[in-house]
């Protein structure tokens, strides 16, 4: 039976009816319908494209064939529960092992990012055998109770801080307490978690763990300054507790140069517990923890079997191979460092040009521009950064999004085929919205529109345009 097609109309007023209201859209006051992707582009019910610079979780690219392939062979010889032998979860392990560090190697696999931080809880105070999380300012691990509760994103509107939870500042060099004048920023923040840990101790509790997520996205699209981590990792081991890092939104080679965010951290830093999960599906929901012998030893003793009904079936590991390979072939992570450093470089010219560009920083595709309405000041620009979003969206049909505490970050995590080509369109758009003009709308065709960017960037040239 072929599936009613709805119109845009009807489709927003059935979702208003029926979806929980908490459940926000894009766009919220003139949502766009998409019906179909391919690739960093999206399509709505017209044929409309739009550029996607947003959906981190399409790692690959949206409906990338090699992954539906995979996902459709597998899906129909079998998909059974992980209790049944089979080879799938096995290989999967495997090669996710031969990208981490040695002592990283033992894998529980279940469906989501929260799944896999409220599992790396359990593991943590397992292992520890005690209660307290220190984790940073404005993070973000999860949707879960136990994961609202080490969230300061999320706890702080809801029933706030308990106890057991411990916020250290979180290390951003441009706004922070210690910033880029500082001789040595990472060992400073680092001592903020030593003292807190200290603070901890004096009350008469212990820690368990330190959660933080590699490169803090909600938090501002923040790059950690070197040696915080394996600082940060030292004195929480020094107190009994373990490190775990969030790779959920930054995993599987978005920062180009590592496999993962918290090898930017130096070689010879290395978690106690890695969770990763957005990506690693392209869009299927896989996720996992990954972990020491001994911390997984010590969850076995307490005798309680952990079953995933979903996490780790032989489609899911299919689709997991099936990703690790489109990395390799199409050279992704490649792609990442050559098309980030590029975008980050136009970026960065076109702060000297704008005065509300307070700051542009990250690394491969995981970029944010933070937007103030005074550089000394570093006064957020929430307003204008809703502003640019929405003109994107409008008139050039780029889909981009905001973060940090503020919402005054553009923040750029695009499936990782994004191109040159996208980089300096998206440039372009946002240069001329900060600029103040506005796209013509008679301007309809790529090529005419090409040409009003020729001229709005004073590079003209003689070029006959035939509108008609």
């Amino acid at each position: 039976m072929a599936q009613e097609k709805l119109r845009k109309e009807e489709t927003l007023a059935m979702r208003n009816r029926l979806i929980g209201q908490s459940c926000r859209l894009f766009y919220s006051e003139d949502p766009v319908k998409i019906v179909r992707a391919r690739g960093q582009y999206l399509f709505d019910e017209n044929g409309k494209r739009y550029l996607d610079c947003i959906s981190n979780v399409q790692h690959v690219g949206h409906c990338h064939p090699a992954i539906t392939k995979a996902a459709a062979a597998q899906m129909d010889v079998l998909n059974t529960n992980s209790r049944f032998l089979h080879d799938n979860i096995v290989l999967y392990a495997d090669r996710l092992a031969a990208t981490l560090p040695q002592k990283l190697c033992v894998f529980y696999f279940v469906n989501s990012g929260s799944e896999a931080n409220d599992l790396a809880l359990r593991l943590a105070r397992q292992y520890t055998q005690h209660e307290d999380v220190v984790v940073l300012d404005h993070a973000y691990h999860g949707h879960l109770m136990s994961l609202i509760d080490i969230s300061p994103y999320k706890f702080r509107k809801l029933a706030g801080q308990k106890e057991w939870v411990h916020v250290a500042p979180l290390p951003d060099t441009y706004r922070g307490i210690y910033r880029e004048d500082h001789p040595d920023p990472g060992q400073a923040y680092a001592d903020t978690v030593k003292d807190l840990i200290e603070d901890v101790h004096k009350k008469g509790r212990k820690i368990s763990a330190f959660f933080a997520e590699s490169l803090p996205s909600v938090g501002g699209q923040i790059i950690l300054p070197q040696e915080y981590f394996p600082k940060v990792a030292e004195y929480v081991r020094s107190a009994g507790g373990v490190f775990v890092a969030d790779e959920v939104q930054t995993g599987f080679g978005r920062v180009g140069h590592h496999f993962w965010a918290f090898q930017l951290q130096g070689d010879d830093f290395c978690p106690d517990i890695v969770t990763m999960g957005k990506p690693m599906g392209n869009g299927h929901p896989l996720a996992c923890v990954a972990t020491t012998a001994e911390i997984a030893g010590a969850f076995t003793a307490n005798g309680v079997e952990y079953f995933n009904t979903f996490g780790g079936t032989p489609v899911s590991c299919a689709i997991g191979l099936a990703v690790l390979d489109v990395i390799v072939e199409e050279d992704l992570r490649g792609n990442a460092v050559r098309v980030g450093a590029h975008l980050k470089d136009l970026l960065t010219k076109l702060k000297a040009r704008h005065e509300i560009i307070g700051d542009v920083r990250g690394v491969g595709l995981f970029l944010g521009i933070e937007l103030v309405t005074d550089r000394e000041k570093k006064t957020p620009a929430t307003e204008a950064a809703a502003h640019v979003v929405k003109r994107l969206k409008e008139e050039d049909q780029i889909c981009v999004s905001t973060d940090g505490p503020w919402e005054n970050v553009l923040k750029f995590k695009p499936p990782m085929c994004f191109g040159m080509e996208n980089a300096e369109l998206v440039v372009q758009c946002i240069d001329r919205i900060l600029t103040g003009s506005s796209r013509p709308s008679s301007f309809t065709s790529q090529n005419i529109w090409d040409f009003y960017l020729e001229i709005n960037s004073g590079n003209i040239k003689a070029v006959t345009v035939n509108l008609k």
